[in-house]
């Protein structure tokens, strides 16, 4: 009876603490198992990129390029762009520098009709862009720092470009839907700040406690069949009994 006193009590009290997260967590499983990923990430809103070979007649050799840039890189990486041919240089600290491979210097400013242009070049579909937009600091949606370019769309997503200011690249796509997702994503895992953190403290107590509620449910479960077990058994006795 102790059992039974005390795992009622338990599992009632920390079914009304819980319960309300409980149901974040069933409705943000719901959320991401029903949206595809891909339709999360506005995949289905980018252009595959066409295979080019990189012009190496325009690219100056690395040394030259550590020279002109002022970069000692622990890494390098030449790869074509839609601004052309860039070097990513990764010094053994501090962040990665883009040159242009042709001249060992940054590319020069781009435009909002230049950001616009190569966002569109890279859409796919027919809604028409809204004027280019520097952003700096970078949104922190995008999880990046620095400036950025941003160009939105006025479909049905309402997708968000965001453009690297040095190459022109796509680098992040955001829209309704990836908020939408987001929102029961930081619910699920309860980092409201970065969305990102699925280990600390307030998690981890929150599910031991539902821990709780599963493990009291099954000893409820198991007294409660016992009992009805015990009272059936005694009835059919009791009617063999009258019978006889």
């Amino acid at each position: 009876m102790k059992v039974l006193r005390y795992s009622t009590q338990i599992h009632k009290w920390v079914g009304l603490i819980v319960g309300i997260q409980v149901l974040f967590w069933v409705g943000g499983g719901l959320v991401m198992t029903a949206i595809p990923i891909e339709t999360v990430r506005s995949e289905h809103r980018l252009k595959p990129p066409k295979p080019a070979a990189l012009p190496l007649d325009q690219a100056l050799p690395l040394a030259e390029i550590a020279r002109l840039s002022g970069v000692a890189p622990a890494r390098a990486e030449l790869k074509s762009t839609q601004r052309g041919p860039a070097w990513i240089l990764t010094p053994v600290e501090g962040t990665p520098v883009t040159v242009a491979a042709a001249t060992g210097r940054p590319f020069a400013p781009m435009t909002a009709n230049e950001a616009a242009a190569l966002a569109v070049a890279a859409y796919r579909g027919e809604a028409a862009p809204r004027p280019a937009v520097l952003l700096d600091p970078a949104p922190k949606e995008t999880g990046r720092e620095g400036p950025i370019w941003r160009v939105d769309f006025q479909d049905a997503e309402r997708t968000a470009f965001y453009l690297s200011p040095q190459t022109g690249e796509v680098v992040t796509r955001r829209s309704a839907v990836w908020r939408f997702y987001d929102f029961f994503w930081r619910l699920h895992i309860l980092d409201f700040k970065n969305g990102d953190n699925f280990n600390h403290p307030l998690l981890v107590g929150l599910t031991l406690l539902t821990l709780s509620i599963v493990i009291t449910g099954f000893i409820l479960l198991w007294i409660r069949l016992a009992r009805d077990l015990k009272t059936a058994r005694a009835v059919r006795a009791a009617r063999r009994k009258a019978a006889a």
